[in-house]
């Protein structure tokens, strides 16, 4: 990926890539050691400042590596990597060798990340760079963890002037249901802003 296919998201408008629900890719780094994983449920939270929720489990090796670095990076990955995204979602991060590195081993490609240290995961259509806002109770309770939003980046093929518009099937965000099965992002319409009945 180059620099060019990489472009900025305005941070008060880096929800529009996470509201239509698209599964996503867990990056974290801490001590040396970076991983990958697969998340389903994250979401937007707020505008100003930009924030998300994820949910990553507290016996994981990215949930160890985010609460040490204090950092991660939501990418969005699309349906050409679905065997790629099922393998990082299937293979745990602690029972690979400490020398092993998971990006390599489910085919996914790391590039450096542009405002945090954690990489980020090349070949993807959206990305959000996080800062961990620490919140004890819901992080050991609910394995639910908080992130400011400090850099969002899109692949503008794909999404650019706060609108996705998918140039082909391959490239599409995808859903993930369960036992291998996704969905990828449907066909976008729209109705007249005066349509509503409120």
């Amino acid at each position: 990926m180059s620099a060019l296919s990489l472009a900025p998201v305005d941070l008060a408008k880096s929800y529009l890539l996470l509201n239509h629900g698209p599964l996503t890719l867990v990056s974290s780094a801490a001590g040396g050691r970076r991983n990958v994983m697969a998340a389903a449920w994250a979401m937007p939270l707020d505008f100003n400042p930009a924030k998300v929720a994820v949910v990553i489990d507290k016996t994981t090796l990215t949930r160890e590596l985010v609460e040490a670095s204090g950092e991660f990076v939501l990418n969005l990955p699309t349906r050409a990597q679905a065997a790629a995204v099922l393998a990082a979602g299937s293979l745990s991060g602690r029972e690979l060798p400490a020398e092993t590195d998971k990006f390599a081993r489910c085919g996914l490609a790391a590039l450096p990340g542009r405002k945090l240290g954690t990489p980020l995961v090349a070949g993807c259509v959206g990305w959000l760079e996080c800062k961990l806002i620490v919140e004890p109770h819901n992080q050991q309770a609910y394995d639910l963890c908080i992130g400011e939003v400090v850099g969002a980046w899109a692949d503008p093929a794909v999404f650019s002037d706060g609108r996705w518009h998918f140039p082909d099937a391959d490239r599409h965000t995808i859903h993930y249901r369960a036992g291998g099965h996704f969905f990828a992002t449907g066909e976008a319409f729209s109705l007249p802003a005066d349509s509503s009945n409120e």
